[in-house]
């Protein structure tokens, strides 16, 4: 009998590595990342980790099942599509891209692997998607509902800004998105009873004299978001200052700046669940078929340094209000 156990248990130990040999590796999934900047800037750095904890939660651990090819143009447009192609030719399973240009830029580089959003303002007017509930193509992910917000940004100056009868807008023409924003914050802007000043800025040398051409008279200036607006935001915020104008915009990362008030959707929260149309991707999913969802969560910030700057008293109905408050 002893003879017996003996031969039993040396059958097990033997079986026993073979059996987690034979076990096959973990799947190593590569994933793409294009976008105008990468995790070097503070604000920036804080969206791509709502990224990787979206993804971490869902049970992919960089090093283990999940390599990130990260590839950043840092503000210089120009590179995007030779960074495109490189992630086309490792080949990666998915890109993910936050904003235009950097979407389009990945979309002419290629119509097969999938490519999802974080955080686009017009999917289906850019032409990445036929329609937000079934988007087709190799496009989906999430869109931020920038123009759609305007109305509530500028109801919101103008709680903060009371007493003052017209608004600037800063403006990119090179941006086609801006011309649908503006006829949005008209129509707002009508039915608040003031008028709307719209200026130009085409690159960062003509920001100075955008700026010059405001008055202090003016109830604020809206920032509409902009790839060259975000990379001047602190030159955008100091400009705002020395011509004594409160700014409204739909992100965080301008208030963090200096400018005086943002509300938009949660960037990092769209970040953080563009993770789950990667998982539903790499399981199986067609990215035409996945619809592009909106925002579920905002965020009111107000910086009141920059406040006090201008000498402004925020009334506490719309600091109460306030996800975040600079001080």
């Amino acid at each position: 009998m002893k003879r017996v156990v003996v031969a039993l248990l040396a059958l097990v130990l033997l079986a026993a590595p073979l059996g987690v040999e034979s076990q096959p590796p973990a799947k190593m999934f590569r994933i793409g990342i294009l976008a105008q900047f990468g995790p070097n800037a503070p604000e920036s750095a804080r969206l791509w980790e709502g990224l990787i904890q979206g993804l971490r939660e869902l049970g992919y651990v960089e090093g283990r099942n999940l390599v990130v090819e990260g590839r950043y143009a840092e503000g210089k447009y120009d590179r995007l599509p030779a960074l495109a192609v490189e992630l086309v030719r490792l080949p990666v399973d998915v890109i993910v891209t936050p904003a235009p240009p950097a979407s389009e830029t990945a979309r002419r580089a290629t119509s097969t692997i999938p490519i999802v959003l974080t955080n686009h303002p017009d999917p289906v007017g850019s032409g990445l998607a036929t329609s937000l509930g079934r988007p087709g193509g190799n496009v989906t992910g999430l869109y931020s509902l920038a123009p759609e917000l305007l109305g509530k940004q500028m109801q919101l100056l103008k709680e903060a800004v009371p007493m003052r009868s017209r608004v600037a807008v800063l403006t990119n023409p090179t941006n086609p998105f801006h011309a649908r924003s503006v006829k949005e914050l008209d129509v707002a802007a009508r039915s608040l009873g003031f008028g709307l000043q719209v200026l130009e800025a085409r690159a960062p040398g003509d920001l100075a004299d955008a700026f010059a051409a405001m008055t202090s008279e003016l109830m604020g200036t809206f920032i509409i978001t902009d790839p060259m607006f975000f990379t001047e935001r602190a030159r955008i915020a100091e400009l705002a200052l020395k011509h004594r104008l409160p700014t409204m915009t739909a992100q965080r990362a301008y208030v963090a700046a200096g400018g005086l008030m943002a509300y938009g959707s949660d960037v990092r929260d769209q970040f953080r669940r563009a993770a789950t149309y990667v998982d539903r991707i790499l399981k199986g999913a067609r990215p035409g078929d996945l619809p592009i969802e909106q925002p579920t969560k905002f965020e009111l910030v107000i910086n009141l340094k920059t406040a006090k700057a201008l000498g402004l008293t925020i009334p506490p109905t719309v600091l109460a209000r306030a996800d975040e408050v600079i001080e």
